[in-house]
């Protein structure tokens, strides 16, 4: 399965902006870094081969957390690494040079793995779980009581929400249009806008031609295709967040599916002339995953995990980066000028259709490829 761009990688991508428009400074930019796993880790090989030689139990230098770089580092530093360290004695350091399946499996099978925590997605957990690459994950340690059971995941669970949602040009479309309208041309023309990947994006078509929310899982894969080619015409595809928001932002679409985060941004930038909503969004889960022999041990791996899981680190990467808090009893600290944009909310978690991750897990990378002959054809 290709490597896609994450919503984890865009995070980043978002605060290097930030950092460029001088939204932030260098010094908040680098902790979002940290605080997302984002900043590259000072391991050199053989410290990492003699920590993973460490008793399970016996208390590391330090514990690694990888993602994909940018605004993340920062914000993970101050959102989880600082308490983290405050209250077990270790570091949590945050390493920004990528996670791609690719380097897991090749650390892995070289015997040489420099992280010991991964942000990572429901796809890529389960391929590298099934494959033997990651650790299972430990619920003796991680709290299924501090997150939506449906998320805690044999080989990943959840790290924060975050959404697919339609967004609009407000200057074209009037009122707030379905996803009905999304995919009716002749009622609303113009170019409409999706990922190019089936990922979240045939469950939007689905709803539109008529099926129930609850009724999403198993999707009917024909139905949901047949949907999305019956505007084929009228379609862009973006591949990264960055392009999803230059493809609304120029208005070469009137309509499209992206994340929460990006349309937010959107929002802000063109004084509220996109908007979006979290009305039948599809509502995702980041995910935290486990690489086999990992330096600290899975025991401190699933510790760190754990420290995450407390929700004012959370409400933090919130207020950072959109991230939504895992933790419902985030939902109580958020201050209200958040809530608008924050994907867990209560009032905008009702709103939204959960992802079907285990249906996905089975089926994403045979229905990737069915989408993408799809629309290429």
């Amino acid at each position: 399965m290709r490597d896609e761009q994450s919503f984890a990688q865009d995070c980043a991508e978002i605060l290097r902006e930030d950092l460029v428009a001088g939204r932030i400074d260098r010094r908040t930019f680098m902790k979002g870094l940290l605080a997302l796993g984002l900043l590259p880790a000072a391991l050199g090989g053989s410290g990492a081969f003699a920590r993973a030689a460490m008793a399970q139990t016996a208390k590391p230098k330090e514990v690694v957390l990888a993602n994909f770089g940018g605004d993340a580092v920062p914000a993970f530093t101050d959102a989880f690494a600082k308490p983290f360290e405050a209250k077990e004695g270790v570091k949590l350091v945050i390493d920004g040079s990528g996670p791609s399946t690719g380097k897991i499996k090749a650390m892995v099978d070289a015997k040489k793995v420099i992280w010991d925590v991964i942000d990572s997605g429901t796809g890529q957990a389960h391929q590298l779980g099934q494959a033997g690459y990651l650790e299972p994950i430990d619920y003796t340690i991680v709290d299924k009581t501090k997150l939506d059971p449906q998320f805690a995941y044999k080989w990943g669970v959840i790290n924060y929400y975050f959404s697919t949602v339609l967004a609009w040009d407000s200057t074209k479309i009037q009122g707030t249009p379905t996803w009905a309208d999304f995919f009716d041309t002749k009622k609303i023309p113009g170019k409409r806008m999706l990922r190019r990947t089936g990922l979240a994006m045939l469950e939007p078509a689905l709803l539109a031609d008529g099926v129930a929310a609850d009724k999403l899982y198993p999707i009917d894969q024909k139905r949901a295709l047949a949907k999305i080619a019956s505007i084929k015409a009228d379609s862009l595809y973006w591949n990264s967040g960055a392009e999803s928001q230059q493809l609304m932002r120029t208005g070469e679409c009137v309509m499209g599916i992206m994340w929460h985060t990006r349309a937010n941004i959107l929002t802000r930038d063109t004084d509220g002339r996109i908007k979006f909503t979290f009305n039948q969004a599809i509502v995702q889960p980041g995910i935290w995953i486990v690489p086999k022999n990992s330096p600290a041990g899975s025991t401190w791996a699933h510790r760190a995990i754990r420290a995450m899981q407390e929700p004012e680190g959370q409400v933090l990467l919130l207020e950072r980066m959109g991230n939504g808090p895992a933790n419902p009893a985030a939902a109580a600290l958020v201050k209200p000028q958040f809530n608008a944009a924050n994907p867990s909310a209560p009032e905008n978690l009702a709103k939204q259709v959960k992802f079907g991750g285990e249906w996905w897990m089975e089926n994403q990378e045979q229905l990737t490829q069915a989408f993408l002959d799809m629309i290429s054809s």
